[in-house]
């Protein structure tokens, strides 16, 4: 698809429209070779090499990135006062307009989805669509049957508000168990309050999977990488 140049170049990183159009002035982007003469100029990122201060323009129209979310860190794309998750995407993969697709509490650890596709992150986090995202929550004591029973049957709030069923299963089944739920809404501290009703209380919560995409054991707590295309289709099965 032609695009004008300018803002073909500018959707793909940091750089503003204006930036752009000064290297177009100054002779510092070429397509197939040939120096580029106008801001208004097209292109069309499938098919030309676009090369900017010598460097070649791969084009994606959306990006899609994990990020192992460490706590203290807020779920906004900018904060004046405190690191958001944003923030901690590296200079190479950074481009305007990216967001956390759902948020997760500021001590709340784990997978966090960063795009700039809004199409796609309303499509996951819709409750109509029923994609799952787990989690492992410490619950402060030892969850009984009943407890377990609640929760995934679709427990009431304290507000009244009534949560869809959840999936719950005990990892570790000690005096502070662990435990894995999923859930296909994204309530206000969801997880805590259903955990709350049910008499028990999370001292410790963690995303490890969205749809069928798992968290990358890989990621140490702040790093983040782009995920495939197959990786961003597992979000959604």
């Amino acid at each position: 698809m032609l695009q004008r140049l300018d803002k073909l170049i500018s959707s793909q990183g940091t750089l503003s429209r204006s930036r752009v159009k000064a290297l177009i002035r100054d002779g510092a982007v070429r397509i197939n070779g040939v120096t580029a003469v106008s801001p208004e100029q097209r292109a069309d990122a499938d098919v030309d090499e676009i090369t900017v201060n010598g460097r070649v323009l791969t084009y994606s129209r959306y990006v899609y990135i994990m990020l192992n979310k460490p706590a203290g860190v807020v779920s906004a794309s900018s904060d004046s006062r405190v690191e958001t998750v944003v923030d901690l995407v590296p200079g190479e993969l950074k481009r305007r307009g990216l967001f956390p697709a759902g948020r997760l509490d500021r001590d709340t650890t784990g997978f966090v989805l960063i795009t700039d596709d809004g199409e796609f992150a309303h499509r996951i986090l819709s409750p109509a669509n029923h994609i799952p995202k787990t989690y492992e929550a410490r619950l402060a004591v030892r969850l009984g049957t009943d407890e377990a029973e609640l929760v995934s049957s679709g427990i009431t709030l304290a507000d009244g508000t009534v949560c869809m069923p959840a999936d719950v299963r005990v990892l570790e089944d000690t005096d502070t168990p662990l435990v894995r739920i999923s859930i296909c809404e994204g309530r206000y501290h969801q997880i805590k309050r259903m955990f709350a009703a049910a008499g028990n209380f999370v001292t410790a919560l963690k995303r490890t999977a969205m749809g069928a995409l798992e968290l990358d054991g890989s990621l140490k707590e702040g790093e983040c990488r782009l995920l495939s295309k197959n990786e961003v289709e597992l979000i959604t099965k």
